[in-house]
């Protein structure tokens, strides 16, 4: 009998055959395989079926053909924040999670939110809104990181610098992610692997390797771009 040993068994396996919505055909034939360290960017048109799959991936979902087999634990972080208003920062991530007070705060100072724990998210910018909503999601220290356009509605400047700070804190933790955009230049930035979804029913038209992406993490730990 030959025996797999654990790196050898993916983190992420789906095959789904097919995923409707209302009676509309979304997804079809999609095989997927996520391997521990690996930062996949699922990429297509807006209303393609991204988040559905994502919500697939995540247990949300279990309206599917086929299966999906998850060697872990995962978190997710949506296209909008949903934090609870009349929580506090601080319990804003305990309270959803069951992380500790201590994790919290650890999860805050990772995020640049040190010294913000007993204000309420409508204190927040949007953009600190997004960083609350992402030291959620890692305070537990998932196997997978879910996370449904992160970005959006950020000006330039505020999404480069979400951006290097999901690439810092990935890279830091050595955490698994699937990211969805549809822009496909943060796709080129941040994953090791791109996927592109298309036709209708959706399906992988593109799988391929990214070794050009344009933050890397230096021995300091600390995220720089590439010239």
């Amino acid at each position: 009998m030959i025996r797999l040993e654990p790196a050898a068994i993916p983190l992420l396996d789906l095959r789904l055959t097919a995923l409707a919505l209302q009676g509309q055909p979304v997804l079809q034939d999609i095989q997927l395989q996520l391997q521990r360290g690996e930062t996949l960017a699922l990429v297509g048109p807006s209303g393609i079926g991204k988040t559905s799959l994502l919500r697939v991936i995540a247990g949300l979902s279990s309206d599917f053909e086929g299966h999906c087999h998850l060697h872990g634990t995962c978190a997710v972080v949506f296209q909008e924040p949903t934090l609870l208003p009349w929580l506090n920062v601080l319990r804003n991530i305990c309270v959803p999670t069951g992380a500790t007070a201590a994790q919290a705060r650890d999860a805050l100072e990772e995020v640049g939110l040190s010294g913000r724990e007993r204000d309420y998210p409508d204190q927040l910018s949007l953009g600190q809104q997004r960083r609350l909503a992402l030291a959620r999601a890692f305070s537990v220290r998932p196997d997978l990181l879910l996370l449904d356009e992160p970005f959006v509605s950020l000006d330039a400047a505020m999404a480069e610098e979400m951006m290097q700070l999901f690439a810092r804190i990935t890279a830091d933790h050595g955490l698994s992610t699937i990211l969805i955009t549809h822009v496909e230049s943060e796709a080129r930035k941040l994953a090791s692997r791109i996927v592109t979804l298309g036709g209708s029913p959706a399906h992988v038209v593109r799988d391929v390797q990214n070794s050009g992406a344009y933050f890397q993490s230096s021995a300091s730990g600390v995220t720089s771009s590439r010239s």
